[in-house]
């Protein structure tokens, strides 16, 4: 079965009100999400991933001594990361749930504190990559950055938040201010209660 390009959880336009507006979900969702759909299923055609969980290939083509990963790897880890990002936001209100927000205070010492680790990690990814709150393999959560694709998946690390700092993420909306995109996307677009459910 060839993987495909999972519906959004909302309308397009359903975050413009917070930020992230419908031109940005045209492009990242239709045609970039798309096209690691496309190119992810191309290049394992054939081959012995053909038929693999996402997770099985993420974990079978990253190379951690390489600085550039196959083409494989590049397009499954997107696919699987935005298959993330999009259940990761909502248009209604979120509150953290207790459990959550115990976890992070005792992890970081404070929510604020987790915030702007957070948004440090994002801001100080040199190039594309992404922004992560993990529960990392001892139970403790963690802020992390990695480059490109690269996920939790790899490190064997479960993936409670992930932030896109690609710049088809948030240029449409922010240009080239980064910092604003990551300060409304933890305000305003984070589902908190998505990111308990995955404790």
């Amino acid at each position: 079965m060839a993987f495909e390009l999972p519906d959004l959880p909302y309308a397009h336009d359903a975050l413009a009100s917070k930020g992230m507006s419908k031109e940005t979900l045209e492009y990242h969702h239709d045609k970039h999400h798309n096209a690691y759909v496309t190119n992810g299923n191309k290049a394992i055609e054939g081959t012995e991933w053909e038929g693999k969980t996402l997770e099985e290939i993420i974990k079978g083509t990253y190379d951690p001594k390489a600085v550039a990963q196959s083409g494989i790897f590049n397009n499954i880890s997107q696919l699987w990361n935005h298959n993330q990002f999009w259940e990761m936001m909502t248009p209604n209100d979120s509150q953290m749930p207790g459990e959550l927000e115990k976890a992070i205070t005792e992890s970081f010492g404070s929510v604020d504190k987790f915030k702007d680790e957070f948004k440090a990690a994002g801001a100080g990814q040199f190039g594309s990559g992404w922004a992560w709150l993990v529960k990392d393999t001892d139970g403790g959560l963690k802020v992390t950055k990695t480059e490109n694709g690269v996920n939790p998946v790899c490190f064997g690390q479960t993936a409670l938040l992930g932030c896109d700092v690609w710049e088809h993420s948030y240029y449409i909306d922010y240009r080239n201010a980064r910092p604003d995109y990551l300060s409304n996307f933890l305000d305003n677009l984070v589902n908190w209660e998505n990111v308990a459910s995955r404790m």
